[in-house]
């Protein structure tokens, strides 16, 4: 996937829905290849926090795909926080990794997921 493919999926996933706070695109190695944030928003993570958490998205996947033989692939992980919700799914080696805001009710999360999958899809 070329660096262009990156931003694009960025894009088009950032204008999915405007409660979307942040979505990056993360290397296999924790690395920051494309992101787009949501004008106006502090970020809720410091930057070696957010290293951190890139890093930890990356071993997560590794760790992952020791039961996708027997489990199958990960389609996507949806986590909710006290402060924001997550999404992440897997495109070839890189993680999607996108944050939306806490008040989000859950029909519109599924909204969201629903539109993430054929752009995950269509990249894969």
């Amino acid at each position: 996937m070329s660096e262009n493919d990156n931003n694009e999926i960025c894009e088009l996933i950032s204008n999915i829905s405007s409660y979307i706070r942040f979505v990056g695109i993360i290397s296999r190695t924790g690395a920051l290849l494309a992101h787009f944030r949501r004008d106006g928003l502090e970020p809720l993570l410091d930057q070696k926090s957010t290293q951190y958490q890139f890093a930890q998205i990356a071993i997560k996947n590794e760790l992952e795909e020791q039961f996708d033989a027997q489990l199958g692939d990960v389609e996507f992980v949806w986590e909710e926080r006290e402060n924001v919700q997550t999404i992440s799914f897997s495109i070839i080696d890189k993680k999607i990794w996108i944050t939306i805001d806490r008040k989000v009710v859950r029909s519109e999360m599924l909204r969201i997921i629903d539109s993430c999958l054929p752009i995950v899809k269509r990249y894969s």
